[in-house]
This record gives C-alpha cells, structure tokens and sequence, in this order.
C-alpha cells in the first residue's frame, strides 16, 4: 500500500489475551506495515506492569488507567495504586496519558455512580501529574464533557476522545477543550454515515489513528452472525490494519496517504506530548528508565 513508516496506533491493547500467544509478530507485522508507534492503554491496575512491560519490550508507548468496564472489580486501593505508579515512572518517556478511563453508557449490568467516582478521581490524578487522557465516553459524551468542564481548572485538555461516535455538536465541544478524537476501524463500514461524515468534514487537525485492537475490526475482518454460524471466525484486528484503515480516511476526505498520515500524526504528538520524546530517541536510549 506505500504507507510511509510513521503512523501511530493511539489505541492498541496488545496486552490482551488474544495477542498472548504471537504478540512479538503482530507487532512485527505492524512494523513492517508501516506502524512506527503503538499507544498501549491499561484497563485494570493489574494490567500496569504488562502494559509498561510491553512497551519497553516493542519501542511503543503506555498509559495507566481504570476502565470504566472495570469498575465493578476495582477498588479504592487501585486508585492510590495508579497514583503511585504514575509518581513513580513519571520520568519514563514511555509513559504518555492517563488511560483507558471514562465512562460506558452501553454495556449492561454498569453502576453510573461508581463508573462516575473513577473517572473523577482518575481525572483528577491525571491533572496532579499533569498527563493527557486517553477517554472511553460510548454513549456517554454529555457526561463526560461534563465531567471535563468541571475538572478543567482554567486549563485546556490533552489526549484523545477514543473511538469516537457522536455528533457533530459534541465533536466541538470536545474538540473546543483540546482533545482530538480517535478513528478506527468502524469508519469503514458504509452503514456508518454519520462517522463517516464526520471523518470526510472535522478539521484534520481534529483526527487521530487508532485501531483498538483486538477489537473494533475494520470491515474487511468483520463476520455477521450468520458467517460465525457457519463456522467462519471472527476476524482479529490488530495495528497492521492501520494504513488501510488510514486510507479509507484519506479516501474519504480526498487526502493522499502520505499527506494523511503525516497530519493524524502531527495531531497524535500534539494530543500526547510525550510521544516525541520516544519518536527522537533510539530504542537503547529508553531501556531501563
């Protein structure tokens, strides 16, 4: 495809159980595709160690956070743990955002309240360590655009506004606190219009990369229900989908790859600041921090 070397996957969990068994190939794929820079979000705070691990392991990037799926099986003590852990590798390069946290307003069986008392708090810390955020708001933008404003303390916002799919109007507002938002795989599907349309019309400046991988696969690695009956898998997304799912985008804004790439990468330095530091230095440099 002629992707340039210089995409980055602002959103991989490569700490997954799916990737346990070849994760040193998928991130070898991804190289070779032309993936230059994955971000590795955590979800719970016994995933800190394996995400920090990981991308040391790979020459990628991490956050620690609380996800709001999480929630149920987490406790007080995490909190004071993500506290200690950002205190304690803040001068790991590697470390860029406070993440995966927000709030989840479609999975069934989630308590409002206590989704509502982490991603306080966690924003919170990420103010006091002065990180971005790395923000999960599925079906939940209102609240957590809420949730920001009352956080925001005279100072604007970074990060990304992760998977996003909501409407116009809250791509503004997210967009007028400092956030970008991530696009992935399901701008893909045709069926997607509005995502679509947002893809085709925000601001460039607005658009970063992400694959969320294993899931939120790209049309091409989608099977219905009725292709799993039959006995056809479910296709596994990994982040060396990214440049075809960067050249739907392109496509779709009538953008070349190469000029594409290069501005959703400028917007993922812009919405995490410390990923330059991990673009500039050679790998060795890194080791051991």
């Amino acid at each position: 495809m002629g992707a340039p070397h210089l995409l980055i996957d602002t959103h991989c969990h490569l700490d997954a159980p799916e990737f346990a068994h070849d994760v040193a190939r998928v991130r070898a794929r991804a190289d070779a595709a032309g993936v230059r820079l994955c971000v590795l979000p955590a979800v719970t705070a016994d995933g800190f160690g394996a995400v920090r691990a990981l991308a040391h392991a790979h020459g990628d990037a991490y956050a620690l956070g609380i996800h709001p799926m999480e929630v149920r099986q987490a406790r007080t003590e995490d909190l004071l743990a993500l506290d200690a852990q950002l205190k304690a590798h803040s001068g790991d390069p590697r470390l860029v955002a406070v993440g995966e946290i927000g709030l989840d307003g479609f999975a069934p069986g989630l308590d409002p309240a206590r989704q509502l008392h982490f991603f306080e708090a966690q924003l919170s810390l990420a103010r006091r360590h002065d990180l971005p955020v790395l923000l999960h708001l599925r079906r939940s933008v209102d609240t957590v655009l809420a949730c920001l404003r009352r956080q925001a303390r005279g100072r604007a916002w970074q990060g990304i506004a992760h998977a996003f799919n909501g409407s116009a109007q809250q791509a503004q507002a997210l967009l007028g606190l400092g956030l970008r938002l991530g696009f992935g795989g399901a701008s893909t599907y045709e069926r997607a219009a509005r995502l679509r349309r947002l893809a085709a019309t925000l601001p460039l400046t607005a658009i970063v990369l992400e694959t969320d991988a294993p899931d939120m696969p790209p049309h091409w690695l989608y099977r219905t229900q009725a292709e799993r009956a039959r006995g056809l898998p479910q296709g596994r997304n990994e982040p060396a989908e990214l440049p075809r799912i960067a050249a739907h985008l392109a496509a779709l804004r009538g953008l070349a790859l190469m000029e594409f790439a290069r501005a959703t990468t400028d917007n993922a330095l812009l919405a995490l600041p410390r990923l330059q530091a991990v673009l500039d230095r050679p790998p060795a440099a890194l080791l051991g921090v």
